[in-house]
């Protein structure tokens, strides 16, 4: 359908509605309580340091499956949250890769065919990435999501900044079904473009088909800036989202401050540039905010111009 074909828009998708009597609908919400604490359950005593930082973001990549791999295992280890009455002995939170979900709640059953509870697609966003927000594309059609999946996006940096070990942020809990619904409203009602917003969704696709090989993802009629899937971009959805976590404080200063000051270098960039750019931005703010922290802002930013000399 075009933007030209109809006027009148249908309604925003709204999360499923969850049957009480379901087991597993009393274990999301359990679960969604074990994930909004994750920042005090996670442990990753892996120190890093010596990155250049200019080449901090490369941890996103470098780190990622590391970081998913310990969400993991605080799930499991928060069992006696999630299951306080035993319900799910035998199951286990499992990661699987190259195809969705991420991770799943699954036993193994008859023959070696797992009994699967519910699926997590689970993904880590570096806050000092170079895009200040979510990369990660989430294509995977609505049908291939059951009612109790879940969307999970961890943010995570370094406890030192440029050194340290990992630390989450409180991350993003959302239907997974919802989500794939919401993406593709987004893509045919909300975004302003001329071009053919059709979606193309796989025949027969079912949540955790028994082979790998199934279709599951949805797939735009035209995406000339390969944007489809970029959730992060969808307006609505994440919104508060990214702008909380990017208000995390780490040494006193903002992730998002951090950010602009560390996307100010590359590996070409003039230090004396850097610097009254810097001096312009932060007089811009001077005004917003009180003395102390100006001069503190101020100082710490030009301490850390000091570290990068080091680096």
């Amino acid at each position: 359908m075009t933007n030209n074909e109809s006027s009148a828009k249908p309604p925003r998708p709204e999360p499923p509605v969850l049957d009480p009597s379901d087991k597993r609908t009393a274990l999301v919400e359990r679960l969604q309580s074990v994930l909004a604490g994750l920042p005090s359950f996670f442990e990753f005593d892996n120190h890093f340091s010596g990155v250049n930082a200019t080449d901090l973001h490369a941890l996103n990549t470098l780190l990622g499956a590391s970081i998913e791999g310990q969400v993991v295992k605080a799930l499991n280890l928060q069992r006696p949250i999630w299951d306080p009455d035993d319900e799910w002995l035998g199951y286990t939170f499992e990661r699987q890769s190259q195809t969705f979900p991420d991770v799943r709640l699954v036993r193994k059953g008859d023959k070696g065919k797992p009994d699967i509870g519910l699926g997590i697609e689970l993904k880590g966003w570096f806050l000092l990435a170079k895009e200040g927000e979510p990369s990660f594309r989430f294509t995977t059609s609505a049908k291939a999501c059951a009612d109790h999946d879940l969307l999970v996006v961890l943010p995570w940096y370094l406890d030192n900044v440029l050194s340290g070990s990992p630390v989450a942020a409180e991350p993003f809990v959302a239907s997974a079904r919802w989500a794939a619904e919401y993406r593709n409203y987004y893509w045919q009602h909300m975004r302003n473009t001329k071009g053919d917003t059709a979606i193309t969704s796989p025949e027969g696709a079912i949540p955790y088909p028994d082979t790998s090989d199934m279709r599951i993802s949805d797939h735009p009629a035209y995406d000339g800036g390969g944007n489809f899937g970029r959730v992060a971009r969808v307006s609505g959805m994440m919104d508060d989202f990214i702008r909380d976590s990017n208000n995390t404080e780490v040494l006193g200063i903002r992730i998002g401050d951090w950010h602009s000051f560390l996307r100010m270098h590359s590996d070409q960039a003039d230090l004396d540039t850097v610097s009254a750019k810097m001096r312009i931005e932060l007089e811009k703010r001077v005004s917003k905010i009180s003395e102390k922290d100006a001069s503190f802002l101020i100082s710490t930013l030009l301490l850390a111009k000091e570290i990068l000399k080091d680096v």
